[in-house]
Order: structure tokens, then C-alpha cells, then sequence
């Protein structure tokens, strides 16, 4: 019978092993430079969407208006960083002069960081996790605008640090009723009513509009209420 740990796979993982530690040190230094950056910005409002769309689709539009009006608002705008929906909200921010923040990951199919984020606000990351940090700690609310894998992970992390109380209650807001609404009928039918997954008061989540103005307006009357405070989500 052949050993279980043949010498070969325990020479492979003892390199493992070190390397893990040296990792340690690299997501260290990005929550470090992450945290020291995004003090000192105040309330921001992160948006999502895809980095395919372009500069003369109705989805970049609506992005851009969006983030004006909720730089208008007093709002800093959290991306990240790359071109399409990201571009167009760090657009948003930067013609109101507002925070415009982007945070960037290497990917192999996305250019780099678009030309909209503010110098001293553009962050680069290795880790996707540490990435996800940043876009929730620092946010008061979420924008999610049509987009693909990378938008549906994010807005599904979010609703369950929020479902689980793991982050302060904030809106998340869909916008576009005809890319949302086939999306929220499956979480009714099937996770809600079919496999009772969830609870109906998970719904009130996921509102969909479809306005700027009234994205802006929903999250100013969200923030009226004194119940909710315009602070960090969690500290570590």
C-alpha cells in the first residue's frame, strides 16, 4: 500500500506552509494602508456594477448621475476602480469635486484604475477579501447598478452581513427594474415561498428603483431616521 503523504506532497506543502506566513504580513499591510486611507474620508456610499459597460450605454449615465447627486448630498463615492459602471461613479464624484475613491485589483481581463479617482484615494489590492472590507466598512449604503459575477458577490455579501447582524442595517438599493425585477420574482418564489430560505422581512432589503433622484431621496430618508447613524459598519 503506497503512503498517504508520499515525500514528494510533504516537501509541497511544507513550502506551503512558509509562503502562508509571509502572506500575513501582505494582507496586514493592505488593511493598514486600506484603514489609514478611508479615516479620513467620512460617509460614502459604495456602487456596483459591471466593468463592461460603456461610456454610451444608459447604464454609465445613470451611474454618473447617481454619484453626482449623492456627492450633492454630501456623500464620498467608493468604487472599485476599474472602467464601466465604477468609472462612471468615480466620474460622478470627481465633476461635483466630491471624495472619489477606487478600489483597485489586478485582473487580468480589466485595465487599470480609470481617471476619475482622486490621487490620494486610489488604493491597490492583492486580496479580494481584504478588498471587500474596505467597500463595506466604510460605506453607508450601496448602489448596485446591472452588472455580472463580480456585482452579484458583492451584493450578496452585503445583504448577508446584514441579514446576520454582522454590519450595521444600511440601504441597498437595485437600480433598474427591468435587469432586477426577474432576480428578486426568483428570491420570492423559490428561496421565500418555495423553500422558505429566508424571511419576508428579508425583502424590505432590496428595494428597486429606478430614479437618481429617488435612489438619492431613499437614502437621505433612510438617514433621517435617528436610529441610524452615519458611522463606520463595524470596527476590527
Amino acid at each position: 500500500m503506497s503512503s498517504p503523504n508520499p515525500p514528494r506532497l510533504k516537501k509541497q506543502w511544507t513550502q506551503i506552509k512558509g509562503e502562508n506566513a509571509w502572506t500575513m504580513f501582505k494582507v496586514i499591510a493592505e488593511f493598514v494602508d486600506g484603514f489609514e486611507s478611508l479615516n479620513r474620508i467620512g460617509p460614502c456610499i459604495s456602487i456596483f456594477g459591471s466593468a463592461r459597460t460603456t461610456p454610451d450605454h444608459p447604464h454609465y449615465q445613470k451611474a454618473v448621475r447617481i454619484a453626482q447627486l449623492l456627492t450633492e448630498a454630501g456623500f464620498g463615492i467608493i468604487t472599485g476602480g476599474g472602467p464601466g459602471i465604477m468609472e462612471a461613479a468615480n466620474k460622478g464624484a470627481s465633476l461635483q469635486g466630491g471624495a472619489s475613491v477606487g478600489l483597485n485589483i489586478d485582473l487580468p481581463f480589466e485595465q487599470s484604475h480609470n481617471a476619475y479617482i482622486d490621487p490620494d484615494k486610489n488604493l491597490n489590492h492583492r486580496y479580494f477579501f481584504v478588498r471587500k472590507v474596505m467597500f463595506v466598512k466604510y460605506a453607508q449604503g450601496f448602489v448596485v447598478l446591472p452588472g455580472g459575477f463580480g456585482t452579484m458577490d458583492e451584493l450578496f455579501e452585503v445583504l448577508t452581513l446584514i441579514q446576520t447582524k454582522k454590519i450595521s442595517r444600511v440601504p441597498v438599493i437595485l437600480v433598474g427594474s427591468d435587469y432586477w425585477a426577474g432576480l428578486k420574482a426568483w428570491i420570492v418564489e423559490v428561496l421565500l415561498e418555495k423553500a422558505n430560505n429566508i424571511s419576508a422581512a428579508d425583502l424590505d432589503l432590496i428595494p428597486i428603483l429606478d430614479e437618481p433622484e429617488e435612489i438619492v431621496e431613499y437614502i437621505n430618508n433612510f438617514f433621517a431616521d435617528t436610529h441610524h447613524q452615519l458611522s463606520p459598519n463595524y470596527t476590527l
